[in-house]
């Protein structure tokens, strides 16, 4: 029984740290920008060992603040390898966020509306931009939240702006491959993302056999499709969706696929998770997380 009381305390703490103060997206009372909706590698997901709302509806609800009704992405390689790289890693997640407009797996987040309007299913990606310094990992926020305001130096005024940085740093003994974060870049609102590199590591590997893709990139591929569909529909303090755990929706169905790929508006076929409809679940259309709730979409 202690033992059962002291692993809920330790639970309880680690996920206060990583969803910590939603209201502080610039560090400036001393925080760190919050990790949200962190993508736990198998087998770390602490919400898949102890429901503690397991009573409460499975749905997401609203917390009263905006969405994203659309992105504006730039992507951001970090590391001294990226320049030398002949891996397939670059021009993939190019193609991925090109791909990812108007597609039905982005149709799988148009049902959520903020007090700016609703996610929609048009998205625009610019570029990729290559940072050839020694890279971070992602356990300091405001370092990830840095690297964005030194890179792109004219943030996307709207708001609708998503960097999501890629590194050159594999996981090792972190349990998580990815989270999504806010903050401020010259006084303006920036969404952004922390990757680690993925390449042969099983605990965020999606396993992907179509022979379509590297393994690395499928890993990036899935996990980056997690976290643009959580900072679409919970993007920024106060918050906008997600259920009384904290989880948001590519939260709620990580780690469950329910074919073996997905395809994309540009014909690119990626395996890729579901995302949570909160109109799947109560029609029962959608196919089961984890914990059997059926609320999951791909947009096949």
């Amino acid at each position: 029984m202690k033992a059962s009381l002291l692993f809920i305390a330790t639970l309880c703490i680690s996920i206060s740290a990583f969803g910590q103060d939603r209201e502080d997206l610039s560090g400036s009372n001393g925080n760190e920008p919050p990790m949200l909706g962190i993508h736990w590698a198998r087998g770390q997901d602490p919400f898949a060992r102890v429901d503690l709302g397991a009573r409460r509806t499975a749905n997401m609800t609203y917390h009263g603040g905006k969405i994203m009704p659309t992105s504006n992405t730039t992507a951001i390689f970090w590391g001294t390898s990226w320049s030398s790289d002949t891996s397939d890693k670059k021009s993939g997640i190019d193609s991925f966020y090109a791909g990812f407009s108007n597609s039905n797996y982005a149709k799988t987040s148009d049902e959520y509306t903020g007090t700016n309007g609703q996610v929609a299913a048009t998205t625009a990606y610019a570029t990729h931009l290559i940072d050839p310094s020694t890279a971070s990992g992602g356990g300091n926020t405001s370092v990830i939240l840095a690297e964005v305001c030194k890179m792109i130096t004219g943030p996307d005024l709207s708001g609708n702006g998503y960097y999501p940085v890629y590194t050159d740093v594999p996981r090792g003994n972190a349990g998580y491959c990815a989270y999504h974060s806010a903050g401020t870049c010259g006084g303006h609102l920036v969404q952004f993302a922390f990757f680690f590199k993925l390449d042969g590591d099983p605990g965020c590997d999606p396993q992907d056999t179509s022979g379509l893709h590297s393994q690395g990139l499928a890993a990036l591929a899935n996990v980056s499709a997690h976290e643009l569909s959580e900072a679409r529909t919970d993007p920024a303090s106060p918050g906008a969706w997600y259920d009384s755990q904290g989880q948001e929706n590519g939260d709620k169905c990580a780690w469950t696929f329910n074919v073996p790929l997905v395809t994309f508006s540009d014909g690119n076929k990626w395996k890729l998770q579901g995302e949570w409809s909160n109109a799947a679940f109560s029609a029962g259309t959608g196919y089961p997380n984890s914990k059997g709730q059926k609320g999951c979409l791909d947009g096949h």
